[in-house]
């Protein structure tokens, strides 16, 4: 354990440890000491304070146990989502004392502001450790704390290592597509030029950037529109339509991707964004600014290798349905989810029809009803029961203002008020409905989540040195290695797959494969 810049060994009972507590003169020695000797499970109030010094200092760990997201997903389990989770405030909660808000992420120190005592995280470790011994599932949900602490840790490494991004393409990029940077506070030659031609269509003045300003002037041409999005302007017939268009596309890039952009997020040669484990309640990452999951595909072409080494990208094939197979136990559909190409397997079901297939198991998993999703939805629940029935009893528990949980046990947001007052109004069954869709989709997409989750956690200890893991979003992972290890990455991204699927469904007849190639540029992976 670490805290205070104390260490403290602690086994299985924290609070009956006879562990001696050290304040070592330099802490990262001691850390890097213990690590090469031991191997131990660190145990630390929050990846994010705690390990970003110790990377700056060349010294990396396998495993911990981070005490703020495991008090979030406890918390969760037991209905009080949104209470604080840090370790001070679990540790307040323990001893009935005022529970401190959540504070900002103290970057770039070794431990918080006013650190917790090592005794005191070692109550709050026990505290988490009882806890878990309780729940119906305290298994999964122990493989859900690892797994979520060791996804802080590949968060961390990413952050630090960074994305290879080359500045002279994505200023040539830009360049080519907006015209040379402009001065601050202005616009680029060819979005000024859209916008001249927006105005001109109108005859008059038009800011495209404010929306109440292009329906006043649509209004004024006759053209009535609630909003401004693209598929909205797509269904009106308007010369002003066509150079909005463009202009909206390409303001999107220079705003979130333009030389701004750049001067604030990539240094030294690399893109490093701050990603937010757990940041969506599906238990998906999150960044705190950078836009490192919107990562538009014309930017790829300057996500480039380093000379002598490449990069190995591979995402998973149709991740959700093979999710949906696991934890349903649907026999049928888990015999299809054992080829590569599951959508082309149950083509036959459904009319010999690989486009059928797909439809019917996305409106499954998302509550689709529009075009033959019904014809096709109902030979599914005939096809498949068992998966059928699964998300259906999902739906169910949302609509009825229930909670629900990912195969590990992270657990969903309750209702709001506002959505008890809706329910019981005129508008009732549209919001049970709407809240189905969310929690129909929940158990899914967590439980993907988690999946993924374990790949990280397993390919990161399987990587050869020097590879490291650079990118990840949803599904998909990136690792920068050197040319002669291109092989063996894509030989390790294979084998953390299938122990990622044994990590959380045992032994399956459903496949979790990995599509993974070695790539000079990023946009040559797809």
């Amino acid at each position: 354990m670490v805290a205070d810049e104390t260490l403290l060994p602690v086994g299985d009972d924290p609070m009956a440890s006879t562990g001696v507590p050290r304040r070592p003169g330099d802490l990262v020695r001691a850390v890097q000491e213990l690590e090469t000797a031991e191997g131990p499970r660190w145990v630390w109030a929050d990846t994010r304070e705690a390990y970003a010094p110790l990377l700056e200092q060349g010294v990396r760990v396998a495993r911990c146990h981070d005490l703020a997201l495991t008090e979030g997903l406890l918390l969760a389990h037991e209905g009080r989502y949104g209470e604080p989770r840090s370790a001070r405030a679990a540790h307040a909660r323990l001893h009935g004392l005022p529970v401190p808000d959540e504070q900002p992420n103290a970057a770039g120190t070794l431990f918080a502001p006013e650190p917790l005592a090592a005794e005191a995280v070692a109550e709050v470790l026990a505290d988490q450790l009882r806890r878990i011994a309780a729940l119906p599932e305290p298994g999964r949900f122990r493989l859900l704390v690892a797994a979520e602490s060791a996804g802080a840790l590949v968060a961390a490494e990413m952050s630090h290592e960074g994305m290879p991004w080359r500045r002279d393409l994505h200023d040539a990029l830009l360049t080519e597509l907006l015209g040379p940077r402009p001065v601050h506070g202005m616009r680029p030659a060819k979005l000024q030029a859209l916008a001249d031609e927006v105005a001109a269509a109108f005859g008059h003045p038009v800011n495209p950037d404010s929306v109440q300003q292009l329906v006043k002037a649509f209004k004024g041409a006759g053209v009535e529109l609630r909003t401004t999005r693209s598929w909205e302007l797509k269904r009106i017939d308007h010369p002003a339509v066509a150079p909005l268009l463009s202009y909206k596309e390409l303001a999107r890039l220079f705003s979130a991707h333009g030389w701004a952009w750049a001067d604030q997020w990539v240094r030294g040669g690399r893109f490093r964004p701050e990603y937010v484990v757990g940041g969506v309640v599906s238990g998906r990452w999150a960044t705190n600014g950078g836009g490192a999951l919107q990562i538009p595909k014309v930017m790829r072409r300057v996500v480039l290798a380093d000379d002598g080494w490449t990069l190995v990208v591979a995402d998973a094939a149709q991740l959700e349905p093979r999710v949906l197979a696991a934890m349903a136990g649907d026999v049928g559909l888990a015999r299809a989810a054992g080829e590569i190409d599951l959508y082309a397997a149950l083509a036959q079901s459904f009319g010999g029809e690989r486009a059928n297939a797909k439809i019917a198991m996305l409106s499954a998993m998302y509550g689709g009803t529009s075009g033959d999703a019904s014809k096709l939805l109902a030979v599914m629940r005939q096809r498949f029961p068992k998966a059928y029935q699964f998300v259906e009893d999902a739906a169910k528990a949302g609509e009825d203002g229930r909670i629900v949980r990912s195969w590990l046990g992270r657990t969903s947001p309750p209702p709001s008020e506002r959505w008890r007052q809706l329910v019981s109004g005129p508008e009732g069954g549209r919001a049970a409905r709407d809240r189905g869709r969310f929690t129909r989709n929940f158990v899914v997409q967590g439980t993907a989540a988690e999946w993924a989750l374990a790949l990280l956690a397993v390919l990161r200890g399987l990587l050869p040195e020097p590879a490291r893991l650079v990118f990840f979003q949803h599904d998909e992972v990136m690792v920068h290695c050197p040319l002669d290890q291109a092989e063996e990455v894509i030989a390790a991204v294979s084998e953390s797959a299938a122990r990622a699927s044994r990590l959380l469904f045992g032994s399956t007849p459903v496949r979790f494969p990995m599509e993974a190639v070695a790539v000079g540029s990023y946009a040559d992976a797809k």
